[in-house]
């Protein structure tokens, strides 16, 4: 783990008064959108950010693939901080070879609702698995010197309003769970950066933007726990000048403009912000360039350009996704045997077209994608595989096929043509090729555009074809008009991401002959400020040879005739994304029919689950073995093949709690009332809440059946409470070798304050061979035991009897033990 350092001398002696005060406060503001200035006079070049946790995109849409990982949740479903520290080594790796210095990466706000857009994005709805899981991957990270950014800081829940809501939280639950990960961070994991959220919030202090709390940003996160990193605004989300520059705010992004510039200048010379403080973010700055290497000469690094295929990182991902994959159900159909399956079904919207990440930020272009049906069949060679879809999930089409779509002319593509603000011609006619869908090279002065596009239909049956688009539009299909809007669109469509899943007409053609329609639309030139110029047009086909429910029956008629079917069903970037939260829990279309139609022809089926997020699974109990898949990523398909198969062992565990029901969910609101969330279940978030109610979820907290059969045997807690731990003794029943992720749960019976029912205080894997017995040492922290004084704005271990629960789940205990602490000393009754 890197330490931190201090900024030293500048290049030569008189360097640090060579930097005029105009030239410091433009280093506080960034160059573009993801590079810094430089400073010569520190021998500092610019530093460069770009967008995770899923991979290191690079900059200036950087089209060279990256290695994909599995999202955040699945990679906490794992449980495992050797995993984590593995897959940091890759992402530093991945960041070396795109000349990338800080990541913008982990996501640690908790998933405090299911319906939290972005909850595939974070790690858990246990503020100690996150922050614990986090750490691990900014260590590795930051031991090679890439930077990593830690964020929303904070109360970035939610999507809806999220630029601007006040999240309203309690200061024990602030204290205890959502500021907790980030302290873990900051204290242990020393990380080197921390991006403050869009969203204000109200820490019973001060209501205040994210990007200007004081009480936040200097008090607790600077001041208290001693981070000497920069603080750098989510993108846009920086509003003023005076109160951000003096709430402890240190960088804006992205660049060039923005609140600060000539006006923070005037600011100083005005009085109102001490050059001292503009010096403070300056040195912070400078130092995150030492640790990065962008002060003096460039390390040497190891730098592929083969990483994301190189075999290594390949069998790296695979692993992830095998052993994040959660077992939720099992009557001994798992693992598959091939010497019993002579034909297979392969069945479900997912089967077809897997979600391997969700939509905004949290994306990369990978080098390929590992189909499920090519992966089975590599792994089944002697097995045939049929393949059907059965139902949709998706509201919109495809994209259109590059061969469908010519010009008026001819030409393979679209016609686009741009204008300027008088209507005269300013770029153009250029043919497009019809896969592209953003049209970024749009020439100065252009505001809106002309596009013209011929669809070519061939075959019989249905087509829909469908255009999206962004901001004003008027949109003809063979000159009848089918669409138009005033609506002007700037950075919004980017921050609320409906540019990235843009709507518009759709119209359905039944034929029995080739046909072709004719498109034209003219619409808007989006100026995005700091997200580009570009004109959104998405042309999207999809031929349906067979009705939905003929589809359906061809689905069940292949379950019905194979050895084992295996459905995989789910939601995609549709439904779970940045700029959006849920309305529902429910898998889109017909899937939960699909399901029970196939568990009724075939009783050797296998679901899968290929969703970030939970969704309510009716048909759970009745499925002879259900596979919770996450987003894999890449290495999607044999991953699942090696987790079906037992290669590897689905050895995962719910790092959420999955709802039977949405009428369960204790905390369902995402829409702010008069501008506030209120985070009105204080400390009790997720499972603990659910402890509280006395609710049964489907699955919970923590659960995942893997592949043994453990027999915990004893529980011993040794120690005091700033060296604590539980040893654990267990035994591995099955015929299987197993892999064991023993939790430890601290209970407070008689706390005469509120409490959870329960709480994660500690976990560890273990692998046990078949028959075996091992052992464990699970370090338990003092803060496990600590709880929050408001009166004297201190942590205090309370007086009273404590139980610590060995367990397999939330609400799979095994084994107490029982201690009363006395005076800060604990004793084992």
């Amino acid at each position: 783990m890197s330490t931190p350092t201090t900024l030293g001398e500048p290049a030569n002696a008189d360097a640090i008064e060579a930097v005029s005060l105009p030239e410091r406060i433009a280093l506080l503001t960034g160059a573009t959108s993801w590079t810094l200035h430089p400073v010569p006079a520190y021998g500092m070049r610019a530093i460069v950010l770009s967008d995770g946790p899923i991979g290191v995109r690079g900059v200036d849409e950087d089209e060279r693939p990256s290695a994909q990982l599995p999202s955040p949740s699945a990679l906490a479903a794992t449980f495992d901080r050797d995993l984590l520290a593995r897959l940091g080594g890759l992402l530093a790796r991945e960041a070396h070879r795109k000349g990338v210095d800080v990541v913008l990466a982990p996501v640690v706000n908790l998933q405090r609702t299911p319906y939290g857009g972005r909850h595939f994005e974070a790690f858990s709805e246990d503020p100690y698995l996150t922050g614990e899981l986090a750490s691990q991957l900014i260590r590795a990270t930051q031991a090679a010197g890439v930077a990593m950014c830690v964020k929303h800081f904070l109360g970035n829940e939610s999507e809806t309003e999220r630029t601007t809501y006040i999240a309203r939280i309690p200061e024990r639950a602030l204290r205890e769970v959502y500021l907790a990960p980030f302290e873990k961070t900051v204290r242990d994991a020393r990380v080197w950066s921390v991006m403050a959220a869009y969203n204000g919030v109200d820490d019973g202090t001060q209501v205040a933007p994210a990007t200007e709390h004081g009480s936040l940003l200097n008090g607790v996160l600077k001041a208290e726990w001693g981070f000497d990193g920069v603080v750098v605004s989510d993108w846009l989300a920086t509003k003023t000048t005076v109160e951000a520059a003096l709430g402890g705010l240190d960088l804006i992004m992205p660049g060039p403009d923005g609140p600060w510039g000539a006006r923070l200048e005037r600011a100083v010379r005005d009085g109102l912000v001490a050059e001292e403080v503009i010096d403070d973010k300056v040195e912070r700055i400078v130092r995150l360039g030492r640790r990065v290497g962008a002060v003096g000469p460039r390390p040497a690094r190891e730098m592929s350009p083969d990483l994301p295929a190189a075999p290594s990182t390949r069998g790296l991902l695979r692993e992830a996704v095998a052993r994040s994959s959660v077992v939720l159900a099992n009557n001994g159909l798992l693992p598959l045997r091939e010497s019993g399956i002579a034909s297979l079904a392969l069945i479900g919207p997912n089967a077809v077209e897997p979600f391997i990440q969700g939509g905004g930020s949290a994306s990369v272009t990978a080098p390929f994608l590992s189909e499920p049906v090519h992966a089975l069949q590599e792994a089944l060679p002697n097995t045939a595989i049929t393949v059907q879809r059965g139902a949709s999930g998706r509201r919109f089409a495809p994209q259109i096929a590059s061969g469908a779509v010519t010009t008026p002319a001819g030409d393979d593509g679209y016609r686009i043509t741009y204008y300027d603000e008088a209507g005269a011609t300013v770029g153009g006619p250029v043919t497009v090729p019809a896969d592209e869908t953003w049209n970024r090279d749009v020439p100065a002065g252009a505001r809106e555009a002309r596009l013209e596009a011929i669809v070519h239909l061939a075959g019989p049956g249905t087509h829909r074809v469908e255009v999206g688009v962004s901001g004003w539009h008027v949109i003809t299909f063979d000159g009848t008009l089918v669409a138009e809007s005033a609506e002007h669109a700037d950075h919004d469509v980017i921050l609320d991401s409906s540019a990235n899943h843009p709507a518009g007409p759709a119209r359905e053609y039944v034929i029995g002959e080739p046909a072709t329609v004719s498109i034209e639309s003219r619409q808007q030139v989006v100026d995005a400020g700091a997200y580009g110029r570009f004109v959104r047009f998405a042309l999207r086909h999809e031929l349906r040879e067979l009705s939905a429910d003929d589809e359906l029956l061809a689905a069940v008629e292949a379950a019905r005739a194979a050895d084992v079917a295996v459905v995989i069903v789910g939601t995609n970037e549709e439904t779970e994304s940045e700029g959006w939260d849920r309305v529902d829990l429910q898998l889109p279309g017909r899937q939960n029919e699909l399901v029970e139609r196939v568990l009724d022809a075939n009783p050797r089926t296998v679901v899968v689950v290929n969703a970030g997020a939970p969704v309510i699974l009716p048909w759970l109990e009745r499925a002879p073995a259900v596979l919770w898949w996450w987003l894999p990523g890449q290495e999607a398909g044999r991953g699942l093949a090696d987790a079906l198969l037992g290669v590897t062992e689905p050895s995962g565990r719910l790092p959420w709690t999955l709802p039977s029901t949405e009428d369960d969910v204790p905390v369902r609101d995402t829409v702010p009332r008069d501008g506030v969330i209120d985070y009105a279940e204080g400390i009790h978030v997720g499972y603990r809440q659910w402890d509280r109610l006395g609710r049964s979820p489907s699955r919970e907290f923590g659960f995942g059946l893997g592949f043994g059969s453990w027999l915990y045997e004893t529980l011993t807690i040794v120690g005091q409470p700033d060296d604590l731990a539980a040893d654990v003794t267990l035994t591995n029943m099955s015929a299987h070798d197993s892999r064991e992720t023993v939790q430890i749960y601290l209970e407070s019976p008689n706390s005469t304050i509120d409490r959870p029912v329960r709480w994660l205080a500690g976990f560890a894997g273990v692998d046990v061979p078949a028959g075996e017995t091992a052992s464990v040492r699970i370090r338990i922290e003092r803060r496990a035991l600590e709880t929050w004084n408001s009166d004297r704005r201190d942590w205090e271990i309370l007086d009273g009897r404590y139980l610590f629960h060995a367990a397999r789940s939330s609400r799979d205990v095994r084994l107490t033990a029982a201690t009363t602490v006395h005076e800060q000393t604990l004793t084992v009754d």
